[in-house]
């Protein structure tokens, strides 16, 4: 079955990329595409890419299509299609035979109020697009979305599907490839922790994760894998995965049971230093394996206070609970646990630390 409409304006933006405008009803649109929020499988394969549902800010919309005496909505509810859609002589002809080919990429409270509002037969501006696959429809989505306020997760979780990405973007491909590994791959010590726009249950955000990846990656010890995906997924994820397998064991009080709020461990401040203190171990004792980061981390044991107690600084002390996700914070533990790492054998540390 086919659904023809008409009419349409062509608009000459790509030869590649097809884009044309028409009006339509919400019941006309939901026959031609659909919103398919992000989701992963008991594998963890994401797939999928829509935010979530706001369902005040639908609630807003309906209230005023419903209430207004003279409503506009002239914000266009953007469609992509990947297949089943092809432009002939001023018409889009969409193959709904099974079931709607298309994808709402933008505007998916505006499309949600209208299928609500007594006023089903509101005419929206729609735009769409006809693009060459599931990849590309992707990248466009976010692209298209980058300049309003996408949920981050939501992004570093596309990241790894979408090719051709502007550097500021495509950098962080890589690094979400392996936050993904650690997230749900049998026999990660973060296995399901990581709080992710699919993994609500998570207790670390992923952003944190993301920071200490990119961190090393830099000029760390997964340097090495910068440009090496597959060495990354491989020996990248291996080290990573080893150290924080380290990191559970070693400071399991710590760590076990723990949130943010009652562990500066799993607290972005606490993550980043311990990424710092991962990059340590390896360039300063060619730690690989568990049992290599076990042995590299006993100089921090007894030396910690992120559940309790008083740090003493170089020049300040704060308690365990005032230590905050800032770059000064970071910074400051960083440099802190990796100078107790590096301390000689026999300096004895000032105070309780």
């Amino acid at each position: 079955m086919k659904l023809t409409i008409e009419p349409i304006l062509t608009v000459s933006q790509s030869e590649r990329t097809p884009v044309v405008t028409f009006q339509a009803d919400a019941e006309t649109i939901a026959k031609i595409a659909t919103v398919d929020r992000a989701r992963r499988d008991k594998e963890g394969r994401l797939s999928g890419f829509q935010r979530p549902q706001i369902r005040n800010h639908i609630a807003e919309i309906q209230d005023y299509l419903d209430l207004d005496e003279d409503p506009i909505l002239p914000n266009a509810i953007v469609l992509g299609f990947p297949f089943g859609a092809e432009i002939d002589n001023g018409r889009l002809i969409v193959d709904v035979s099974e079931g709607p080919p298309g994808w709402i990429v933008d505007g998916q409270q505006r499309f949600t109020a209208a299928t609500m509002s007594e006023r089903s037969d509101f005419p929206l501006l729609v735009s769409a697009f006809l693009c060459d696959g599931a990849a590309d429809l992707q990248k466009h989505f976010i692209l298209i979305n980058s300049t309003k306020p996408l949920p981050r997760d939501l992004i570093y979780e596309i990241l790894p599907s979408v090719e051709g990405l502007p550097p500021r973007l495509s950098d962080r491909a890589a690094a979400a490839l392996l936050v993904e590994a650690l997230n749900y791959r049998e026999g990660s010590p973060l296995r399901g922790q990581i709080k992710q726009h699919t993994n609500r249950a998570g207790v670390i955000k992923d952003t944190l994760i993301h920071k200490v990846v990119m961190a090393s990656l830099s000029d760390g010890a997964l340097s090495m894998w910068r440009d090496d995906t597959r060495g990354l997924l491989d020996a990248g994820y291996s080290l990573i995965a080893n150290f924080f397998g380290a990191v559970r064991k070693a400071f399991a009080a710590d760590w076990d049971g723990h949130s943010p709020k009652t562990s500066r461990l799993v607290h972005g401040a606490g993550l980043v230093a311990m990424g710092y203190v991962m990059d340590a171990l390896v360039f300063d004792r060619r730690a690989e394996t568990v049992e290599d980061f076990m042995e590299g981390l006993q100089p921090l044991i007894g030396r910690t206070h992120f559940t309790a107690g008083e740090w003493e600084f170089s020049d300040q002390k704060r308690l365990w609970n005032t230590i905050q996700n800032t770059s000064a914070d970071y910074q400051l533990l960083s440099t802190h646990l990796v100078s107790v790492l590096r301390r000689p054998k026999g300096l004895r540390l000032v105070g309780k630390d």
